[in-house]
């Protein structure tokens, strides 16, 4: 596999400090900005939101993702941000996913919802197995598997 075929994949966890009562604002702004801005870039992942943690993974060319990330670490809307796990993966786990905002219960605004123990798309489609694990995991990082 060429440097080229590669994927880098971020995942990190961090505090929100976005104000309750202005956070459906704040979040859908940011969504707005990070789907358009991560499609060009060529930038895939997912943002588990809960009421206090964030859990977000970024997957795409590794020196583009760092930009991301240290841009991100970097915003007043979150603090304690830590990198839960870097490296190379062979596919992207989110590749539908410019960025999918995902609730600590497995809802989502694409949107997804829980049957049977398993998370799937309200539209009938399931999530691939690499989506569901990566979701599995990113809720951990923030105890918020509450699926």
């Amino acid at each position: 596999m060429s440097d080229a075929d590669t994927t880098f994949r971020l995942i990190y966890r961090s505090h929100s400090t976005i104000p309750k009562e202005s956070r459906q604002t704040v979040l859908a702004n940011i969504f707005d900005v990070a789907r358009s801005n991560n499609k060009k870039a060529g930038i895939t992942g997912a943002l588990l939101v809960t009421d206090h943690w964030f859990a977000q993974a970024l997957e795409g060319d590794e020196a583009t993702v760092t930009a991301l990330y240290q841009r991100i670490s970097e915003d007043t809307r979150h603090d304690q941000v830590a990198i839960v796990e870097s490296g190379t993966v062979d596919v992207r786990a989110f590749s539908r996913w410019s960025m999918a905002q995902v609730s600590k219960s497995g809802r989502a605004d694409i949107p997804l919802h829980d049957v049977g123990g398993r998370i799937h798309s309200a539209a009938g489609r399931p999530l691939t197995a690499g989506e569901s694990a990566m979701l599995k995991q990113m809720r951990n990082v923030i105890g918020a598997d509450a699926v």
